[in-house]
């Protein structure tokens, strides 16, 4: 075979096994990106007028111009020259000088844009490399945060319209859109434009309260992430860019008063509120944790919480569990100094939280007390009917004072908020059961006068009698009500993140469970009518005169679900997939038979063996290995967990009256003046507000004018300052160690190119 066969069967197999294609550039080409490379605006124009007819919008196989190649090298000499080409197209070359931050060249590229058609320099690009289809310059500028590329794009009127979220289905964009575009397209620039709004630096050049856009994002953020799963990491990481933004920007406050101003702030809260820091409760509903967390707001925070009495911070823990004690005596004291002095200095000393605090839990155990007496009174003599201990009414009044002090938290903080919380959702469901307690007790009562029989003994009285129900309630609600010192926990470095892995490990129990009840249910409803047949059924061994009896576990459902929860925790008999078959006549009257039903009894023993592997070898190891990896996630980031939860039982203190229940009552008017205001708006409205109720909100006052507030806004302009240059500077040092590193690397090449052999 000869050489030019060989080459020629070569080219042969080449274009049988063809790649990608891809655009192959010619030798006049390849030398016109050579020079253009080379940087010298002279030697293209020569290279250009001795060839006229060629095409100077060429791409290689990546995509590029000359035009690209010259913004890539930032020749603005180079760039100026191309465009001045008739024929020349921009292509995304203006995206990429914007990407680069390259001010003067990607306005000279948007000028010629206009040249070319008028508002073109508006429109998205298509069918780019780089980036999605339909990006405009301002998205772009926005995502990589040039803060002098987006004055100047801002200051040439673009915009950046808002996506609308995953979630939304409208009939003007969303639906028309799916139906027309490819759905991965839409999603895929749906987050390109999140990531461009949700830019620090975009943000604070278009928000006039940028913490407050950044809580919202935040939180659509999340929300979106949990529809649209495909895309759960880019979102949440995103949301938790955006949180770190707002934490990063209270950061940057220097002195209380700024951070002050800042949490004072109504805006986005939509509605009034007593609190004094409407900012932080929005924090806390946008669980902004890093934000609450962050030692500037928490200084804010602890001197509200203690107020004037700083003896209180060196107090050691037992000193502090001990004040309660002192304190329980002195509520009497404390309820005539409010209500004969409300204005006194005494007075205003106990409105401090961290004494409506101790007032509190004091109160709160003289309750306790009433509910342990009355829980151990004795039942053996108890006739039918309501107990007479005298705790009753106690009980009753604390109760009814505890409900009345809930409704007002709901009208004074809104029931969005107050609903929001586990401790509040925990309070109504122990005071609901105190209430049926109370009920069943007068229905029991008025069972008694019209039916008599107070004086039946106890065996006697119906499965459902009144008194029997009472007392299986309060025996819930006293069990609760102890068990809510738990809370009191959370305020303490040491129990408070114990106290907070417990609740995070009931939620893990709450996965485990909707799991572990399918399992459950599908062995119970294949085992509960197997063993029917054998049940009662009695075998008698005839030698030892011993009598086995059938076990009730899988002869019905209710038996069968039992035996298989109980077999959860080792407590169900191994026996219970025995199969006991009573004797069988013989052929003589003293002879027995005994029968095995083999099979049946396998099939129990398997289903019996494969529920207890499933469940207490796979399942339920499954659940330990989920709550310690809950208790970890908790322990590395306690502090953030803790602080958050502290701050919203501060909060929740501090929305309370001084006196708890039932002392408020001597306070009633002070705890009642935010319903006075409400009613008296309601009645004769002022300028400027107006009293509403809907069902999210309850009764609350809107805020018709918007007050511009010139110290927020000059304490924002200088937050916005100190973020921006601290962002450079990192910026800088970023660059800096970057440009360290490759010297030192060329450093070592040097040294090994010149080291002898």
């Amino acid at each position: 075979m000869t050489d030019n066969e060989t080459i020629a069967g070569t080219e042969d197999e080449l274009e049988n096994h063809a790649g990608v294609a891809y655009p192959h550039l010619q030798e006049l080409e390849k030398r016109f990106f050579e020079v253009v490379a080379d940087g010298s605006v002279t030697e293209v124009r020569l290279f250009l007028e001795k060839h006229p007819d060629f095409n100077i919008n060429v791409i290689n196989f990546q995509g590029v111009s000359a035009l690209h190649i010259a913004v890539n090298e930032r020749n603005t000499a180079m760039v100026e020259y191309l465009l001045s080409h008739a024929d020349i197209d921009p292509g995304d070359t203006h995206l990429h000088a914007i990407r680069d931050n390259q001010t003067r060249i990607a306005a000279m590229i948007l000028n010629k844009l206009n040249e070319l058609t008028p508002g073109l320099e508006y429109a998205g690009v298509t069918h780019s490399p780089d980036f999605p289809d339909d990006t405009t310059p301002l998205a772009v500028a926005a995502q990589y945060g040039h803060f002098e590329m987006i004055d100047m794009l801002r200051f040439r009127r673009h915009i950046l319209q808002k996506p609308h979220p995953p979630s939304c289905n409208c009939d003007e964009i969303c639906k028309p859109e799916r139906e027309r575009s490819d759905i991965l397209t839409i999603e895929k620039m749906r987050l390109f434009m999140y990531r461009a709004i949700s830019n620090p630096v975009y943000i604070c050049q278009t928000e006039e309260d940028p913490i407050l856009k950044a809580f919202q994002l935040s939180a659509e953020l999340r929300k979106e992430a949990s529809f649209d799963k495909e895309f759960y990491p880019d979102y949440i990481a995103l949301s938790h860019e955006v949180s770190q933004f707002a934490t990063d920007l209270i950061g940057c406050a220097r002195t209380s008063e700024e951070v002050e101003c800042v949490l004072r702030q109504i805006a986005g809260f939509g509605r009034t509120s007593s609190f004094v820091y409407p900012r932080l409760l929005l924090a806390l509903d946008y669980e902004q944790k890093t934000f609450v967390a962050h030692p500037n707001v928490q200084q804010l925070v602890e001197s509200k919480w203690i107020g004037t009495w700083h003896e209180w911070k060196v107090r050691n823990t037992w000193l502090k569990c001990l004040t309660v004690i002192p304190q329980i005596g002195m509520l009497p004291i404390i309820a005539l100094v409010v209500l004969l002095a409300p204005n006194s200095k005494r007075a205003k000393f106990y409105e401090i939280p961290i004494n409506k605090f101790l007032s509190s839990v004091a109160n709160y155990l003289i309750f306790l007390t009433f509910v342990f007496l009355q829980s151990r009174s004795d039942k053996t003599e108890q006739l039918r009917g309501p107990p007479n201990t005298g705790y009753e009414w106690i009980l009753a009044i604390y109760v009814i004072s505890y409900a009345f002090a809930f409704a007002r938290l709901c009208i004074v903080d809104g029931p969005v908020r107050c609903f929001r919380t586990r401790t509040n959702w925990y309070e109504l469901v122990m005071i609901v059961l105190f209430i049926l307690t109370f009920l069943f007790w007068i229905v029991a009562a008025v069972d008694v006068r019209i039916n008599g029989q107070r004086d039946l003994e106890r065996k006697y009285w119906h499965k459902y009698d009144p008194t029997l129900i009472a007392e299986g309630i309060f025996c819930i609600a006293t069990i609760m009500a102890f068990f809510k010192l738990l809370f009191i926990c959370q305020l303490d470095y040491d129990l408070g993140p114990l106290q907070l892995s417990l609740v995070k490990m009931i939620r893990d129990v709450g996965h485990f469970v909707a799991i572990f009840g399918i399992i459950v249910m599908a062995f119970t409803v294949g085992l509960c009518h197997l063993y029917q047949y054998y049940n009662g059924m009695v075998q008698t061994d005839d030698e030892s005169k011993l009598k086995t009896e059938q076990e009730n576990s899988f002869v019905d459902f209710k038996s069968t679900l039992k035996t298989l929860f109980w077999a959860v925790f080792c407590m169900s008999p191994v026996e219970s997939a025995d199969v006991i078959i009573e004797n069988l006549p013989g052929e003589r009257e003293s002879e027995t038979i005994i029968n095995h039903h083999s099979f049946t009894e396998f099939i129990g023993y398997l289903a019996f063996a494969s529920f207890q592997f499933i469940s207490v070898v796979i399942v339920l190891n499954m659940l330990i290995a989920c709550m310690a990896n809950t208790f970890t996630k908790v322990t590395d980031n306690v502090n953030v967990e803790w602080i958050f939860g502290r701050t919203e039982a501060y909060v929740d203190v501090m929305l309370t009256t001084t006196l708890p229940p039932p002392f408020c009552i001597f306070s009633i008017f002070t705890g009642m003046r935010p319903v006075v205001e409400y009613m008296k708006i309601l009645i004769k409205p002022p300028p400027g507000k107006r009293a509403r109720w809907d069902f999210i909100n309850c009764c609350y006052i809107e805020d018709l004018e918007e007050k511009k507030d010139n110290q927020f806004a000059e304490t924002m302009t200088q937050l916005v300052q100190r973020y921006l240059r601290q962002r450079e500077k990192k910026a800088e040092e970023t660059d800096v160690q970057r440009l360290r590193k490759e010297l030192i690397e060329f450093s070592n090449i040097l040294k090994e190119a010149l080291s002898p052999s």
